[in-house]
């Protein structure tokens, strides 16, 4: 009988704030209701929309029984603030001439709500002025001002303040102290204020987890999280949303601690769910965030705009274009643009597709654009090796207004590499420098080298890398060992290699193309020193994988793969289509065999390297005519991208395949790369 009684007097005072919101020329469904006291705080404890608040308002306002009545003025602001109006909330507060310590208390808390948080300091100065003391709901609302606009210096008088009248006790001036020393990067003084507080709740180790992680502490917020289970207190969506800001690049231990938080809560709300798909995206696990977001709609759980903006980036990783282009339907159909961040996230997720065509809609589609929306499609053209493209493009973003910043000049630059647009790239790398006075990083400098040296100047991007002003890393030495792998400039690649192994010993790929040049000029006792190397140091070849989705499903192919129930059909159809490929003239290219095996058994090496098998694989669980789109580790070799050219005329299937360096879009035998690779 009581829910039935408090259901019919909400439903009373729907009605009645029905009829106050109605026209005075439509005729109430019941009669006009008394204006007063108890009436208004009724509707206004319900936070109307603003028309109708402000209806409202305008009633109590010519009503000089209830223009100045305290708690409904109190009441007034607060809806206001919660309708994104502190400038109204402000006005009711300036108008009432006989205030109390709550009106300083809303006033605080509005302005902090909507992220004054200067203003907020403005009003707890006042309170003093006005005879005032702060209390126990003043200080978290002020310490929140102090960590919203990292103001250290009031929140370090205000720890003063609180301890002087015996309120540092207090639970949520504690939080309050602890999360305004964590974003004021005062971790020691957090902490020690943590272990102070006689009661902590699990808002109070959010707080010092959140700030370990904001400042890139990931191992002791993941000790705090730890510490957590051994006080028995159970870890919530706060706790997972709080190392959001660390997950990037950690070690796979540290993800699977998470994996296991998220897994152990309770109730997982969506914040939960993002924040753990953003973990796997940002450490390249991009496989386990989509299995995890297609588990979230399983659940039945609504995706946003941030889960959306997070896991494109893993379909386009994985050139999952069928879940891509779902999501995009999803999108389309709630009405979610527009939306910067999942605008830009749907162009990299197109590009990283291959299909230009329809990260260019979404691009031109855009209200508005900002340097990363230009910079994404800019990279789209160059990855393609549309270099001519991407340089337009690149002076259409300038025409906009928008000025361009180091990443758009990096993206610019490896277009105009990718194509072989010399001359070009000097002019956008003197433009950088010389115009907008940017100073060239490591990503400048490798491009460059990258440009000189895939267009055979070899010695040339050798000087360069002599004359930088910054010392060369192991990304500018390793391009330029690829250039004389290429070029087969042994004696510049024996320079290179040496400064990789001493800036970088461990990664196989160096060792390999060291050994491959040494293969291309016949030095074979240096190709087996090389190779015994590796086997002394336990250093191992990094295995060839490639990607193909069917059915929103990835498989992953290995060379010389035999794990997949249709391996036999795979094979079959495989030495069908090399029969096919001798036919019309192709001839093992085992120059390329140097990459993955040793010289033994080469053209039967060839034949089984993971692209090949993904692409076999594609053509026979697909529809004739389906596009075939393939994600490769490793660059693609040169036997492989002959091969791919072959089978997209024999089977008359467009192949797009993506490599670590680039996109080859493969049709009637031709590759959009020009050979210029």
């Amino acid at each position: 009988m009581r829910v039935i009684t408090s259901h019919c007097r909400h439903f009373s005072a729907a009605k009645q704030l029905k009829n106050l919101a109605s026209s005075s020329t439509s005729k109430p469904e019941f009669p006009p209701p008394i204006l007063n006291e108890d009436f208004c705080g009724k509707i206004l404890d319900q936070y109307p929309d603003i028309k109708t608040l402000k209806k409202l308002h305008s009633k109590i306002f010519n009503d000089q029984h209830l223009r100045f009545n305290p708690p409904l003025a109190i009441k007034l602001m607060r809806a206001y603030a919660a309708c994104g109006e502190p400038i109204v909330t402000r006005h009711i507060f300036d108008e009432i001439t006989e205030k109390n310590i709550v009106f300083f208390n809303v006033m605080i808390r509005s302005y902090v709500n909507n992220r004054c948080y200067h203003d907020a300091l403005l009003i707890y100065k006042e309170m003093s002025s006005h005879g005032f003391s702060p209390d126990h709901y003043t200080y978290p609302c002020v310490l929140k001002a102090c960590s919203g606009s990292d103001n250290l210096r009031v929140g370090l008088q205000i720890h003063s303040a609180v301890v002087k009248v015996g309120l540092d006790l207090n639970l949520f001036i504690g939080n309050g102290l602890v999360a305004m020393y964590s974003k004021c990067r005062c971790l020691v003084q957090a902490r020690q204020v943590l272990d102070e507080m006689p009661i902590r709740d699990v808002v109070s180790w959010n707080s010092m987890v959140s700030g370990y992680a904001q400042n890139g502490c990931f191992d002791k917020a993941l000790d705090v999280c730890r510490e957590m289970e051994l006080l028995r207190i159970k870890h919530d969506a706060g706790t997972i949303s709080s190392l959001l800001p660390a997950v990037t690049n950690t070690c796979s231990d540290n993800i699977l601690y998470v994996k296991e938080m998220f897994w152990k809560l309770a109730r997982k709300s969506l914040v939960s769910w993002n924040v753990m798909i953003a973990v796997f995206v940002n450490n390249s696990l991009s496989s386990e965030a989509v299995d995890l977001y297609l588990q979230l709609e399983a659940y039945g759980i609504e995706p946003d705009c941030f889960t959306i903006a997070s896991i494109l980036p893993a379909c386009g990783d994985l050139s999952a274009i069928f879940l891509g282009r779902q999501i995009h339907e999803y999108i389309q159909r709630e009405k979610l643009l527009p939306n910067l961040s999942v605008e830009n996230a749907l162009i990299d997720m197109y590009a990283k597709c291959g299909c230009l065509q329809e990260a260019k809609a979404v691009f031109d589609q855009m209200k508005f654009r900002d340097i990363v929306s230009w910079t994404s499609m800019i990279s789209a053209y160059g990855m393609s090796g549309q270099g001519l493209n991407a340089v337009a493009l690149f002076s259409k973003m300038q025409n906009s207004g928008l000025t361009p910043d180091s990443i758009a000049f990096v993206s610019v630059l490896s277009a105009c590499s990718h194509a072989g647009l010399l001359d070009q790239g000097w002019y956008f790398f003197n433009l950088m420098t010389d115009q907008h006075k940017i100073l060239p990083r490591v990503e400048h400098f490798a491009c460059m080298v990258d440009l000189l040296g895939r267009s055979g100047q070899v010695k040339e991007a050798y000087n360069f890398i002599r004359q930088m002003p910054i010392e060369p890393t192991e990304r500018v030495w390793g391009t330029l060992l690829g250039a004389c792998w290429m070029h087969s400039n042994m004696n510049i690649g024996l320079l290179a290699a040496d400064h990789l192994f001493r800036l970088a010993p461990e990664p196989s790929g160096y060792y390999v193309l060291l050994s491959n040049i040494y293969a291309k000029a016949g030095r074979w006792e240096d190709v087996t020193t090389v190779r015994s190397i590796m086997k002394r140091k336990g250093i191992k070849k990094m295995a060839g994988a490639s990607n193909t989705e069917i059915n929103n499903q990835v498989y992953t192919f290995l060379a010389g793969d035999r794990s997949h129930p249709q391996s036999n059909l795979i094979y079959e159809k495989l030495d069908f289509l090399m029969g096919k490929m001798k036919e019309a003239g192709y001839v093992p290219e085992t120059h390329s065999a140097l990459h993955d095996v040793e010289e033994e058994d080469k053209e039967g090496h060839l034949a089984v390297h993971s692209e090949k098998l993904a692409i076999v694989f594609a053509i026979l669980n697909t529809q004739p005519g389906t596009p075939i789109r393939i994600t490769k580790n490793l660059r693609i070799c040169g036997d492989c991208h002959i091969a791919a050219k072959l089978i997209s005329q024999i089977a008359e299937r467009e192949i797009i395949v993506r490599d670590t360096y680039r996109f080859h879009h493969f049709q009637n035998g031709v590759c959009s790369c020009g050979d210029y690779w």
